[in-house]
């Protein structure tokens, strides 16, 4: 009786002190290979920018997964300072520092501004990005009427789309009236029927309120164009881009997301054909921004470069796109920004990038459901 009242006053019986401690070592050990797994990952994602996925085609896979495996390693520090394990929590440590400077690229704090500073048009422009997928809505119906009404609301100055559709934008009415206050960018044939001159085909268009001086396509019409825009008395060079798509489909989204059954084979086959896909694309998009980096690094005068580069901002792509720019989201933005409508809504891959002297002051993704991406709408103001 002495025995029991005595553990029962002053702590467990050495058995089951002995069971817990089993435990904890059992758990340890279980973290520590996970420790290893995630550190050797995040440290990976760190030369994913750096690497052409022409040599490694699966740094890009990575670099999709690298918010995750910041979180992931965030925690796993706690878990060994709590421990206090302080060498796994010091290797742990020193990669999440070196990775603070890559937070901004996905979330930024909640930052008040003033009123004028958030509210204010005057010496500010005003500009929109959207994959506006052909015009045909989630639904499969054209969603041009909602998509024009849009950017009446919004009354951007500058506006990018990609994946234009020439055809169904000409039938509407609403899309020709909304030219009465814009001047277009156009490089094909233009339509014969009627007093349009919505282009037929093009994927890539730009609609702007200031006076378009001259205007080129980089490779192709589908790929990269830019114009030159007379704003106030400078030159303001923007450029639309739309880099070659991972493929990704609906109906691998709708596998990835919701973890429909399939069989051991058809499993088997659909991941090979999604990591093929990703490969291959991954090394197009890369011979793209080669290009298309080298003619923006090329400009004499203030660019602003916007679109859709199918890339997060873990990227080769991004980084070759963003050289010497500042992102609108990185700037301004607050959050967890992503612009694709997929993927558990984590992905940031529709970008609005501006030089010297422009500065963004406001960065908004809409909630528009009228395409797979949302539109990105940023203020944009020149630097005295």
């Amino acid at each position: 009786m002495k025995r029991t009242s005595y553990y029962s006053e002053y702590g467990e019986r050495p058995a089951a002190r002995s069971r817990r401690s089993l435990l904890l070592h059992l758990l340890d050990g279980l973290i520590t290979l996970l420790t290893v797994a995630v550190a050797a990952v995040m440290a990976i994602t760190y030369l994913v920018p750096y690497v052409n996925p022409g040599r490694i085609w699966f740094l890009p896979v990575l670099g999709l997964a690298a918010p995750a495996v910041y979180v992931a390693s965030v925690i796993l520090m706690l878990y060994w300072i709590i421990r206090w394990r302080w060498i796994q929590a010091g290797i742990m440590l020193v990669l999440v520092v070196l990775g603070l400077g890559r937070v901004s690229l996905f979330w930024r704090p909640e930052i008040r501004r003033s009123y004028e500073e958030i509210v204010s048009d005057r010496g500010t422009v005003k500009v929109m990005t959207y994959n506006v997928r052909s015009f045909y809505g989630p639904d499969g119906e054209s969603s041009v009427e909602g998509i024009v009404d849009l950017i009446r609301e919004q009354n951007p100055d500058i506006v990018c789309l990609q994946e234009f559709n020439g055809r169904l934008a000409g039938g509407s009415d609403s899309f020709r009236l909304l030219l009465d206050s814009y001047d277009i960018s156009r490089f094909d044939e233009t339509r014969d029927s009627g007093d349009s001159e919505v282009p037929e085909d093009t994927g890539l268009v730009i609609l702007s309120k200031y006076r378009i001086l001259r205007s080129a396509t980089v490779l192709t019409p589908h790929s990269s164009l830019w114009a030159d825009l007379l704003v106030d008395e400078d030159t303001l060079r923007v450029f639309n881009n739309h880099l070659h798509s991972t493929a990704i489909n609906a109906d691998d989204n709708e596998y990835i997301t919701t973890r429909r059954f399939l069989s051991d084979t058809a499993r088997e086959v659909k991941f090979r054909s999604i990591v093929s896909r990703l490969r291959a694309n991954s090394e197009l998009r890369a011979a793209q921004v080669d290009s298309i980096s080298t003619e923006i690094r090329a400009t004499r005068w203030g660019r602003l470069v916007c679109g859709d580069f199918n890339d997060t901002p873990v990227s080769y792509v991004y980084r070759r796109m963003a050289a010497g720019l500042n992102d609108a989201f990185s700037e301004c933005g607050s959050g967890y920004s992503h612009t694709y409508r997929g993927f558990f809504n984590t992905l940031r891959i529709d970008y609005v990038l501006c030089s010297e002297p422009w500065q963004a002051i406001t960065y908004e993704v809409l909630p528009a459901e009228y395409s797979d991406h949302y539109p990105v709408v940023v203020r944009l103001k020149r630097e005295s």
